[in-house]
C-alpha cells in the first residue's frame, strides 16, 4: 500500500526490501533497551518469489544486520 505513493518503484522494481528497527522509534529508555538490537527485513515485493518478514539482529558497533539467533530450542528426544 505504501509503495503506491512512491512513483514507479512499485512497477519497476523486482524486489523491494524495507529494514525496520523499532528501537529507533521507541519513546522511552526502557522500551529502547527492550528493543535494542532487534530488526526486521520486510520483503514488500518480490517479483519471482515470496514476500514476508525476516527477523534480524542489528549490530550497532559494526552497522551490520545478521540472522536473529532464536532462543535455544529444546533438544528433541531420541526414539
Amino acid at each position: 500500500a505504501d509503495l503506491r505513493e512512491s512513483g514507479s518503484i512499485e512497477q519497476d522494481a523486482d524486489l523491494v526490501g524495507l529494514l525496520v528497527r523499532e528501537e529507533y522509534y521507541a519513546d522511552s529508555d526502557e522500551e529502547r533497551t527492550e528493543l535494542e538490537g532487534k530488526a526486521e527485513l520486510i520483503i514488500a515485493k518480490q517479483r519471482n518469489g515470496p514476500i514476508g518478514q525476516v527477523k534480524l539482529t542489528f549490530l550497532k558497533d559494526f552497522t551490520r544486520f545478521e540472522d536473529r539467533a532464536e532462543e535455544a530450542a529444546e533438544p528433541e528426544e531420541a526414539f
